[in-house]
């Protein structure tokens, strides 16, 4: 039986591949890979958000099963070498990725407030700490873009990200480092923190599996709601025409799911959480005008041309809903005197 090659992030110099092989799932990861871009190099310190040995310990402490979510049967974890790991899964079956429903996306969050909103949450010395600002900040991004009119004028922005989108991005910039100590403030939990469609099966019994355990660890109430929501439209898996009401919907499953495992705090610090994560997108608005221009524009793991209209559609609804998260997240810190 000939391998299949699986789409996955081939920038993260964690990873070494991923392929199918009959019904097993292999997954390598390494700390070995000089390929890859200084901001996705993997990292030996066991609190930074690349560690490159966290999914392994994920799935061989059992942390998915003591957290209450759903996760691959794990087969086999083969320690190829000082600096290589091998994880053999289970070929999860059911709906991923763009097969996904906005009910499915919704079930998801409900699943993850069950188990954020829990009090018996383990800890582990090798959970990621202060993973979105590490992370987003390290995005490499020319900021000099957003203030030159040259960039807002080619066609595919001008088409799609209208000047009061211009200006609302503009501020989420100025607020990042706000933002950033916001989310540092807020309520903490275990978070996935790569919560999106790519990294999520709903199994025929309705089960939500989560993939991907590579950046688990400290995060702030509503941080992978917040991932989740925008991240379902970037990349074209869900239609961003659907946005608002994953939104909506998205966010009511979320504070349930926190009320049925027994959490009992003031839900706008939820929503603050979710609305305050718009920050960790704040690079994508540089890297869309830097890419506007190109000749081609790739679908998530380059294999395949998407068309460039409706990649900036589906960005400038992202990013519109991002920086309508980042007024909210004023708004709501100023009510709670946070700020």
């Amino acid at each position: 039986m000939s391998l299949q090659h699986l789409t996955h992030n081939r920038l993260n110099g964690v990873t070494g591949g991923i392929w199918r092989d009959g019904n097993i799932v292999h997954k390598v990861l390494t700390h070995r890979r000089d390929d890859a871009p200084g901001h996705w190099a993997s990292s030996a310190d066991p609190a930074h958000w690349n560690y490159w040995r966290r999914e392994a310990l994920a799935y061989d402490t059992g942390l998915p099963r003591q957290l209450g979510l759903g996760a691959p049967t794990v087969l086999d974890i083969r320690e190829v070498s000082d600096e290589e790991i091998e994880l053999l899964l289970e070929d999860v079956q059911g709906h991923h990725s763009s097969q996904l429903s906005v009910q499915d996306l919704v079930e998801t969050a409900r699943a993850l407030g069950r188990s954020q909103g829990r009090k018996d949450l383990p800890e582990y010395p090798w959970l990621s700490r202060g993973f979105l600002r590490d992370y987003s900040t390290s995005r490499p991004a020319d900021w000099r873009l957003l203030e030159e009119d040259r960039a807002w004028s080619q066609q595919l922005i001008k088409d799609h990200f209208p000047p009061e989108l211009r200006e609302g991005l503009r501020h989420l910039h100025l607020n990042q480092e706000r933002l950033l100590s916001l989310m540092q403030t807020l309520p903490r939990t275990v978070c996935h923190l790569d919560a999106w469609p790519n990294n999520i099966i709903r199994r025929p019994t309705g089960e939500v599996v989560l993939l991907d355990w590579a950046f688990v660890g400290d995060g702030a109430l509503g941080e992978d709601i917040g991932n989740l929501i925008p991240d379902s439209v970037f990349d074209l898996l869900i239609p961003h025409q659907l946005l608002g009401d994953l939104d909506r919907q998205a966010t009511r499953a979320y504070l349930e799911g926190l009320n049925e495992a027994g959490w009992a705090g003031d839900e706008r610090l939820v929503r603050l959480g979710i609305c305050a994560s718009a920050v960790k997108y704040d690079w994508l608005t540089a890297r869309s005008l830097e890419r506007a221009s190109a000749d081609q524009h790739t679908d998530y793991g380059g294999d395949t041309t998407v068309d460039a209209d409706a990649r900036y559609a589906a960005r400038a609804a992202g990013l519109s809903l991002c920086a309508q998260w980042a007024c909210e997240a004023d708004h709501l810190a100023h009510e709670l005197g946070i700020w």
